[in-house]
């Protein structure tokens, strides 16, 4: 079985708007990002924030890969839920992107706070949102989360029948095939520009060859493979500095084993992409403690 998803929390979901009167407005170094590297969802943030360029005005705390707190949390996060939430009823868990003004919580939803991201913070950046993209971006982050992901997710089950696992498996190699007849005449998800879908579907393949792979056997991963366009796609993106220098392998092998309640299968041993020649790390602002 794949790794576990943590305690489910409530959500914080304010936004960031323009002007004064919106309450949370964009300025430099009100905010901070908080991410555990080993999660996806803060990968994604971590890949758009290099993108765009934030380091000076969108300051980064790192977390360890490991949740340090029950219910799969972070110590490091408490006060700032307490703050936000009073006697929060659930564990601190990243992304969050805190209001350093307030002292409170601005969002926990990694959707928003990338829409946020690149609206308000990517003025020097590529435009990673462009307008009249946004149903096709969420397209992409549909196909991502249940075509490929929760699929991917099934179809490792040790428990369960083999008719469902076999179910899963090819819903999932539709979604791949998808994606390689794109990329067979297009260099990326939408054409020819670097958008959110990119980030979003590059951190979803990390996650199918160092996380789902290991609960599938050794025909499920080679069926995987056989998607040459994806896979050159994947490394290509690895290859630049935004994506590859925010790969924390090691971190995520460890999230993945301190949930991962199944053994694991002979897919283990088939390696689609090596990672490791890619992550390249950038040295980011040492961790501080949130509050």
């Amino acid at each position: 079985m794949s790794a576990t998803s943590p305690t489910v929390v409530p959500s914080f979901r304010s936004r960031i708007g323009c002007d004064a009167r919106s309450g949370y407005y964009a300025a430099p170094r009100r905010y901070r990002i908080h991410l555990a590297l080993s999660c996806p969802r803060s990968l994604q943030i971590a890949v758009t924030h290099s993108l765009l360029g934030l380091g000076d005005t969108l300051p980064v705390t790192l977390l360890p890969a490991v949740p340090d707190a029950p219910g799969g949390g972070y110590q490091a996060l408490r006060p700032l839920y307490e703050a936000s939430w009073h006697q929060h009823p659930g564990s601190a868990v990243a992304p969050v992107l805190s209001d350093g003004w307030t002292g409170r919580i601005v969002s926990t939803h990694a959707p928003d706070i990338l829409r946020d991201l690149t609206r308000w913070f990517g003025g020097h950046g590529p435009d990673l949102h462009p307008r009249g993209a946004e149903k096709a971006i969420e397209g992409v982050g549909r196909l991502c989360e249940q075509g490929i992901t929760a699929t991917a997710q099934r179809a490792g089950q040790s428990d369960g029948d083999s008719a469902a696992r076999d179910t899963a498996m090819a819903t999932l190699l539709r979604a791949l095939d998808v994606l390689e007849w794109r990329f067979a005449s297009q260099e990326y998800v939408l054409g020819g520009e670097l958008s959110l879908a990119d980030v979003q579907l590059w951190v979803t393949l990390v996650q199918l060859d160092t996380v789902h792979r290991h609960h599938l056997d050794a025909a499920a991963v080679h069926r995987i493979t056989d998607h040459p366009y994806l896979w050159a796609y994947a490394r290509r993106l690895a290859a630049h500095p935004a994506f590859g220098s925010r790969l924390d392998l090691d971190g995520i092998a460890r999230r993945h084993h301190a949930h991962c309640q199944g053994r694991e299968a002979a897919g283990a041993a088939v390696q689609i992409v090596d990672w490791a020649a890619y992550a390249r790390w950038e040295a980011w602002e040492p961790v501080r403690q949130p509050g």
